[in-house]
């Protein structure tokens, strides 16, 4: 049995793609390694967290002497590493914690692999299947014109302290597979939406400004445009590329679903109203332009054919199935919802492991 660590596992995409593989049945030992910032949420991962080959740890990936003891003692034969600050604005605000985290951290994992997996230790049992996957964002690449799509060999050019970040991580991903000859595996993904979102992001937080009849904020006039991936078809990719990919392959995941934001706002106001039973156009009257945010990029678009023709993989979900699913999700978790945006939710970990 693979023991198999993955970081940011309490976040949005984690928690999907850790849910997936505890709900197939997986036979792997199953580390879920967080931190439990704002972002992490140790709600998103309660229905599984009995299962007898998953354990939780709590650590940060910033502290090079923990994440050194913490592989030498479970001995991971896989890394997907998820665990970063992700949110632009955020990032804006305060570059170094993005810096920390999404370079230091990574290279904190990637040297405690690096230990472990290239001196032969001989309680690793499962070497020649070892691999670092690092999960960046379609972020990396900068800003798209009108017309084409990133590919695996679209050049880096991120315009934000955040992709800025995830690009630095990436390239020293690769460093180490060139150097060292490091196992490791990429791909960028665009933008994710669906259950366990945190609700500063777009769609979660519209969902929940609709539903209690609150401003939705829209930056500029909302003409930037985004491509779109159910959560879920993201973690099935994951799964897919972790499993099938050749070491040092780089894949990127998207849904050929690209949205202005604005169009996105007013499909999910006209789902809103349909399935809370309001006059069609009620939920758009609370559309409200805001200011833009400072290096706002136009246009992100992913193309996946490389995965879809290598590996077999393809959305399950049009946007607009996905979406509707996504607001019953919220509709019917108002709980989950409601620990989030008090801050209930962070007392979770406190309660449930310190008294085990």
């Amino acid at each position: 049995m693979r023991t198999i660590l993955v970081t940011g596992a309490a976040g949005f995409i984690g928690s999907n793609f850790v849910r997936m593989l505890m709900k197939r049945g997986e036979r792997v030992k199953l580390i879920a390694f967080d931190k439990l910032t704002y972002a992490g949420n140790l709600e998103n991962l309660r229905d599984i967290e009995n299962e007898p080959n998953y354990n939780f740890i709590r650590g940060d990936i910033t502290d090079a002497s923990f994440v050194d003891q913490f592989f030498a003692e479970q001995l991971f034969d896989g890394v997907i590493h998820l665990a970063a600050e992700s949110h632009v604005d955020r990032s804006i605000v305060s570059p170094m914690d993005f810096i920390t985290t999404n370079i230091i951290g990574t290279v904190n994992l990637l040297n405690a692999a690096r230990s472990i997996w290239l001196n032969s230790d001989p309680k690793i049992t499962n070497r020649d299947s070892v691999r670092f996957y690092q999960i960046s964002t379609d972020e990396v690449f900068g800003s798209l014109d009108q017309g084409g799509y990133f590919t695996e060999k679209t050049g880096y050019d991120p315009r934000s302290p955040y992709s800025a970040s995830k690009a630095s991580a990436d390239h020293l991903v690769r460093a180490y597979g060139h150097t060292y000859k490091l196992p490791i595996i990429v791909s960028h993904c665009s933008n994710n939406y669906g259950p366990f979102q945190f609700p500063e992001k777009l769609i979660p937080l519209a969902i929940n400004n609709i539903k209690n009849n609150k401003p939705i904020p829209v930056y500029s006039r909302g003409e930037n445009v985004r491509d779109w991936i159910y959560v879920e078809d993201h973690a099935r990719a994951i799964d897919t590329v972790f499993h099938q990919a050749k070491d040092g392959d780089h894949y990127n995941i998207g849904g050929f679903n690209e949205w202005k934001n604005i169009d996105l706002i007013h499909l999910l106001c006209k789902i809103m109203d349909e399935k809370l039973g309001r006059k069609e156009g009620t939920s758009a009257q609370l559309i409200t332009f805001v200011k833009d945010r400072p290096g706002h990029d136009m246009r992100y678009a992913i193309d996946s054919t490389k995965i879809s023709r290598d590996l077999g993989w393809k959305p399950s979900l049009t946007f607009e199935e996905g979406l509707s699913k996504t607001v019953d999700w919220y509709l019917e978790n108002e709980e989950w919802l409601k620990h989030v945006t008090s801050g209930a939710y962070q007392h979770y970990y406190e309660e449930q492991y310190h008294r085990r």
